[in-house]
């Protein structure tokens, strides 16, 4: 593949709420940049980017996937230099976050991808506080101009009121609705049309009479939000006026302001009729940064413990971070990577900073969704995968001579589980293999033995993610399985502090085992996890056994003493204990602080704690009062509500426990018109009687 320089590489991510019109947005881009022939139809299962069975009979994006263009195309007559833009085309459904989570994580840009009609939904807000969080620059499509209800300028308000952001308009609708022709650029001041329904006739021609003065006004609010970001523009607006200021210098200063994450451009268009796509490449290549816009690379050095920085280039020490594990039935294991600086030729040796061992980068691929071209180097700001590299999501990949550890990515716990058993004995390993894999792919799905019955218990965001996977179990994997109802992840936690003793002595004839500790149980603030302090003085257990007493309190969390369920927001503080000279072993001090924790917690005010989950539910008016009123009965608590349009949105809390086959209940309570989104939002303590119950049933 052609290298490109890397001031004209842009390395984004489509981002939106499920029904946005990413996945099509991506096809047109495909195809307006040459990259595929023919455009693909969700509804025909035709598309690049979402080539798995279960993406093209769903009609939904599940895995996030990678493919790189040109932009404009290398055989088109263009004046404009040759960008190389490396897209990642990712999930809208809440249930695939993580695969968000890890795309924002490694990208230097983002498009988000709005619906015209209704502006910011649910899972616009969560996937823009990811954004916020890697502080991604993005773009702002507003998509379906063409719908019936496509409103551009209320959808602008709701991405100031709902997401705080600062939008900076820099196109304007020509018509809405089936009357949506163009927009008016405002930068430039000119009308551009769409002529056919393919998008091929771009025509550049005068801003239509009627909308010359919305224009200027519109042009004349983008230069004072443009101009307020930079001192030099703004001193030249105050002394000379807006109408001095050029598009050039309105351009250059946007861009900064953008990758600064000061103003998010915002333009308009309609995917599905061909509409707007060119503009947006364009507005990508123009405002979107390159890897030698985005803050140099830190992290860690794991020998000295100091931070250290990487600058992008193919010059410095390599420093690349592992962001996805593919199985690929046909290649095998893939690891997806991001070249943050330096440069790794195909055959040579890598160091893994992460779990400190040195692996061989087999075959290089740049990849087009499921299609592979292999490559002899990746370089600084390039995104590509390695066959036969042995690591994990979120694993640094550096020289072993100049160490680095970059941040990891992290990941939101599981909410919601199932039991699973093969169909026949025989199938037990390779089910297990199977799933081992699976969890490879996806940090949020996890696999855990049930100590007491012995079932093999997968856990999830959501019952549509447990879906996916089993159905992936079945097809790609070949394995036969009987699947369990839902079952909730509950978690344990304690209510008082409490100091308590663990001793563990045997002595069976020479050498014996003897451990004693002595530890304080505290709890602590919801969302916080574990803790461990050592607060032993004066030598009353030596330093060596330290590490085994924590290991033995953590092992004793991961089952609680109400039900079973993991332990989590406490605080254990080892204080004091006592050591045999001959008989202490590391192995006696880890039973005797599981012992002290096990002991501790059941005098501790232990209790159930259960996953509330965000809820929004929009429905017509007429059934509004059904909807809260099942919602309340749910343990709901309604937050608020507020009106959409001619519609009405519910937003509440609710425990997941009374969550399962909502859809269902929401399609028939409201003749199928109501639509709902949940997501994960905090752990807290169930109530006694249901407890109870839970724990009977235990």
């Amino acid at each position: 593949m052609e290298k490109i320089a890397l001031d004209k590489v842009r390395n984004m991510g489509f981002i939106a709420h499920i029904d946005a019109g990413k996945t099509t947005t991506t096809e047109r881009v495909l195809y307006y940049t040459g990259k595929t022939y023919k455009i693909g139809d969700i509804d025909e299962g035709t598309t690049q980017m979402d080539w798995m069975e279960q993406e093209k009979e769903r009609g939904i994006t599940i895995q996030s996937a990678a493919t790189t263009c040109f932009w404009p195309p290398k055989e088109a007559n263009n004046p404009r230099p040759i960008h190389r833009i490396n897209i990642i085309d990712t999930p809208g459904h809440v249930d695939f976050t993580a695969e968000v989570e890890r795309s924002l994580r490694v990208l230097d840009g983002a498009v988000v991808v709005f619906d015209g009609v209704v502006g910011v939904e649910p899972q616009s807000e969560t996937v823009w506080r990811q954004a916020d969080k890697y502080k991604v620059p993005r773009l702002c499509f507003l998509n379906k101009l063409d719908k019936t209800g496509a409103d551009f300028e209320a959808s602008v308000e709701t991405i100031k009121e709902r997401l705080g952001a600062e939008p900076a308009v820099i196109q304007m609708p020509i018509g809405l609705e089936d009357k949506f022709q163009g927009v008016v650029d405002l930068l430039t001041m000119e009308a551009l049309y769409w002529l056919d329904e393919k998008g091929e006739g771009l025509e550049i021609r005068e801003v239509p009479e009627d909308l010359k003065d919305k224009a200027a006004d519109k042009r004349a609010e983008l230069i004072e939000i443009i101009s307020a970001t930079s001192e030099e523009l703004l001193e030249k607006y105050l002394e000379e006026g807006p109408e001095s200021i050029t598009s050039d210098e309105l351009k250059k200063a946007l861009r900064r302001a953008t990758i600064n994450n000061e103003l998010f451009p915002v333009l308009g268009g309609a995917s599905f009729r061909n509409k707007g796509v060119q503009t947006l490449i364009d507005a990508i290549v123009d405002y979107l940064p390159s890897p030698l816009d985005v803050p140099e690379t830190t992290g860690y050095n794991p020998v000295t413990g100091e931070q250290e920085k990487r600058q992008p280039s193919a010059e410095t020490p390599l420093a690349a971070l592992v962001f996805k594990i593919q199985t690929d039935p046909y290649v095998g294991r893939l690891a997806y990577f991001r070249v943050y600086s330096g440069k790794v030729p195909a055959g040579t040796e890598v160091y893994n900073s992460t779990r400190q061992k040195r692996g061989r980068v087999g075959r290089l691929l740049i990849m087009h969704a499921n299609h592979r071209e292999q490559v002899q180097e990746l370089d600084a700001g390039e995104i590509g995968a390695a066959l036969g590299l042995e690591a994990s999501t979120g694993d640094t990949l550096c020289s072993a001579d100049e160490p680095i550890v970059l941040e990891k990515i992290v990941f939101p716990e599981p909410v919601i589980s199932v039991a699973i058993e093969p169909k026949t004995k025989a199938g037990q390993e390779k089910m297990m293999d199977s799933l081992r894999r699976l969890s490879e792919e996806d940090p949020t799905f996890t696999i855990r033995s049930d100590q007491e019955t012995g079932e093999t218990i997968i856990s999830g965001m959501g019952e549509l993610h447990l879906e996916i996977l089993v159905d992936r179990l079945l097809r790609e994997f070949k394995v036969e399985a009987n699947v369990g109802r839902p079952q909730v992840a509950f978690r344990e936690t304690i209510r008082q502090t409490v100091e308590q003793e663990g001793k563990y002595i045997r002595q069976s004839g020479g050498r014996g085992q003897y451990g004693h500790v002595f530890i304080r149980l505290e709890p602590k603030g919801r969302g916080e996890g574990f803790e461990f302090v050592n607060k032993i003085r004066g030598g009353a257990i030596p330093s060596e056994y330290i590490p085994a007493v924590k290991k033995g309190v953590k092992e004793a969390t991961e089952s609680g003493v109400l039900a079973g369920y993991p332990v989590t927001d406490v605080k254990v503080t080892l204080f004091d204990g006592s050591f045999h000279e001959v008989d202490s072993s590391e192995i006696a001090f880890k039973i005797a602080g599981s012992d002290a924790f096990k002991k501790g917690a059941r005098q501790a005010d232990p209790t159930l704690l259960e996953p509330i989950m965000k809820v929004e539910v929009t429905t017509p008016e007429q059934y509004l009062g059904d909807v809260i009123g099942d919602l309340s009965s749910k343990r709901g608590e309604i937050s608020e509500t507020e009106a959409r349009g001619s519609t009405r949105v519910v937003k509440a809390l609710v425990p997941l426990t009374e969550m399962f086959g909502y859809a269902t209940a929401l399609r028939s309570m409201s003749q199928g018109r109501a639509v709902f989104n949940m997501e994960p939002s905090h752990y807290q303590p169930m109530p006694k009687n249901i407890a109870e119950k839970i724990i009977g049933e235990k």
